[in-house]
């Protein structure tokens, strides 16, 4: 092949029609590539938001090192520019290779191996130096089809690629994920790469390619196109095996949900015992143990309904355990549920051993679900509630931090009725003292007198609750007068649970705000070692 290669379409007049069809041919592959190379970024982040739950580091990790490796990757590409459409045949081969099997690698670093985070480090710079050595090569093809103004074509090029990437943007969230899936959303991606890096070079610049180029290049997709196929074909089983690899318990329902990963498991607690222990994970996190549920579910709920308690506003608790036991009390007229994923909840409408667990509480005539996201939801909300209870997932992701912060708070104040009661879920007292105390204070920011509490759940430790209501004054922790026998909680149990050792006294923590999520570092930091 000769370093200086003509252009491929001279500027003759009788040539005018093709090179306007080169050109549009080159400014479309920089279109559909930059689309690609977008949803590998995004593909890579959400991945990492699903299994890490840090959703900003995730994405702080991949763009930068992917941004840094873009600009290693255009000077790499200097000494390729004489030979340009082969290495970009070469690199778009590449790139599909790797960007559409790097979700499925990730996962399996992640389930196996234990090394997630080199891996994402490792890959998102790979698959920048191939992103960064594209419009350099381009550029050059460009210019080759006919020359025209530095200025002139560098706005062609980046108006391609920037629109590209509004493509790729939109289409990853919209599309793909919920057509695919992720392991498969990026395979269909990486085949869409690879057809449009070699349809633009085995056409308009096909003349540039010896007869050893094009062998290699037809070789190289022969293989790529093999790595990808028959990763479709096993990527249902592989994502089975690798989510079992996850779980201790054999894993009998999983669905990823727009907004997070669920997964039932089931097993028997000892051999020959007819109990078994169902469990629901959300993003690989325990929501509860069919073992011991109650425990925790009795000691959120019943200190709360001392009082008026007609109107009950449920905040999460989509899996209907919190309603089943507010609806013990005859006298509770509506209970409001607003839990952001209707998948949960269908999932606990549905299925029948979380229906036999939670009595179909969900069913009952009482019951409304709205699935909407709790915080937009009290801005706008017009109702008083005798009883709030918010019993949402724990503050280790940015989703989840804004609900346990000052302004969360403040907006459950303005839903109370007179002498309402609010109880928060709020972390293990023992192994994130931090992230627990910090809640209290965020509470007691947003204008509530609070009562700390904490019980012994097995599946999760001791774990803490806060009771509180508007003003200064503390609520009773009692137990209601008509309150049925329960399994765990008695009047005694209750007492004892307001009672604090010496090593986890209450710590002197900032609250949680929007703008300083501080309980969303404590978390991440505390339960890094559990």
């Amino acid at each position: 092949m000769s370093t200086g290669a003509p252009p491929v379409v001279d500027s003759g007049t009788e040539a005018r029609p093709h090179w306007r069809l080169a050109r549009a041919a080159v400014l479309l592959a920089v279109f559909v590539c930059a689309a690609c190379g977008l949803v590998y970024e995004l593909a890579l982040v959400a991945l990492g938001s699903y299994l890490i739950g840090d959703t900003v580091g995730q994405a702080s990790i991949v763009l930068g090192v992917m941004v840094f490796a873009m600009g290693v990757g255009a000077l790499v590409a200097k000494p390729l520019q004489p030979r340009a459409a082969a290495a970009f045949a070469v690199i778009e081969l590449t790139l599909a290779l790797l960007g559409g099997l790097s979700v499925l690698g990730l996962y399996a670093a992640f389930a196996w191996l234990d090394l997630y985070g080199p891996a994402l480090v490792g890959t998102a710079f790979v698959l920048g130096l191939l992103i960064g050595a594209e419009i350099p090569l381009l550029m050059v093809m460009l210019q080759r089809i006919r020359e025209q103004a530095a200025g002139s074509a560098v706005a062609d090029l980046f108006a391609a690629d920037y629109v590209g990437a509004l493509l790729g943007g939109l289409a990853f969230p919209f599309l793909l994920i919920p057509v695919f899936g992720q392991l498969k959303g990026a395979l269909v991606v990486g085949a869409v790469n690879a057809v449009a890096g070699l349809a633009l070079v085995c056409t308009v610049f096909r003349r540039e390619l010896s007869r050893r180029a094009r062998l290699v290049l037809g070789a190289g997709s022969v293989v790529v196109a093999l790595c990808l196929g028959y990763a479709w074909v096993t990527a249902a089983d592989f994502e089975v095996t690798a989510r079992q690899q996850l779980y201790r318990d054999p894993v009998v329902y999983a669905e990823r949900s727009r907004y997070q990963e669920i997964v039932l498991t089931r097993s028997v607690r000892e051999v020959g015992h007819a109990d078994t222990d169902l469990r629901l994970f959300l993003n690989g996190d325990l929501q509860f143990s069919s073992v011991d549920e109650y425990r925790y579910h009795e000691a959120l709920v019943h200190p709360a309904m001392r009082g008026p308690r007609g109107d009950v506003l449920v905040l999460g608790a989509g899996d209907g355990l919190a309603v089943r036991e507010i609806l013990r009390y005859p006298d509770v007229r509506r209970v409001t549920v607003v839990d952001l994923d209707p998948a949960v909840v269908a999932l606990a409408s549905t299925v029948p051993q979380l229906r036999a667990l939670n009595g179909g509480s969900l069913d009952d005539p009482r019951v409304r679900v709205l699935n909407t996201d709790a915080f937009g939801w009290l801005r706008t909300a017009a109702e008083r509630f005798d009883v709030v209870v918010a019993d949402l997932p724990d503050p280790d992701e940015t989703a989840t931090a804004k609900l346990y912060t000052v302004e969360f708070y403040a907006l459950i104040r303005s839903v109370l009725a007179e002498q309402g009661r609010l109880v928060v879920q709020s972390g293990s007292p023992y192994f994130a003292p931090r992230s627990y105390w910090s809640i209290d204070a965020s509470v007691r920011e947003a204008g509530f007198a609070t009562v700390p509490y904490h019980v012994d759940v097995p599946s999760f430790g001791d774990w803490g609750f806060l009771l509180a209501t508007a003003g200064t004054v503390p609520p009773v922790l009692e137990l209601p007068a008509d309150a049925l026998r329960l399994r765990f909680l008695d009047p005694g149990v209750l007492r004892a649970a307001a009672v604090f050792p010496a090593d986890r006294a209450r710590l002197n923590v900032p609250p949680s705000t929007l703008l300083q999520p501080r309980v969303l570092d404590y978390a991440r930091t505390e339960w890094r070692g559990y």
